[in-house]
């Protein structure tokens, strides 16, 4: 099993910056690939970014490109959603997954089973 504790969200205006962070514990998650998904109130949750797990590649979301940044830190088994330019329309609770096969990536039609999941961070963009 991987646990993920996801922080960094909270309540900002537009244009604001913010970076969420996640740590994952248990299991390594050094082959993993890991990323965001967000869930807006009253709509499903969608992809946002995720980075491959060798590192070399990221995929993002239309709705965010452009203003997101996604990394890892290996030695701290964390990955980072960087956030600049927000919206009223990011405002969701954003989950922290990482796939639960090694070596295997994943970005938007990934299988909600195939990836383990974090509680999530709220975050609140008023404009």
């Amino acid at each position: 099993q991987v646990q993920l504790v996801e922080s960094g969200g909270g309540l900002v205006q537009a244009g604001d910056s913010l970076r969420l962070s996640c740590v994952a514990s248990g299991r390594t998650v050094t082959n993993r690939a890991m990323g965001w998904f967000r869930q807006a109130p009253g709509k499903e949750r969608e992809f946002v970014a995720s980075l491959t797990w060798r590192g070399s590649n990221t995929y993002y979301a239309d709705s965010v490109k452009g203003r997101c940044t996604i990394s890892r830190d290996n030695a701290k088994n964390t990955v980072y959603l960087q956030m600049n330019s927000l919206k009223p329309e990011d405002t969701a609770d954003y989950y922290c997954a990482v796939a639960r096969l090694l070596y295997t990536d994943y970005a938007s039609s990934a299988p909600s089973g195939s990836l383990y999941w974090g509680q999530g961070t709220q975050v609140t963009v008023s404009s």
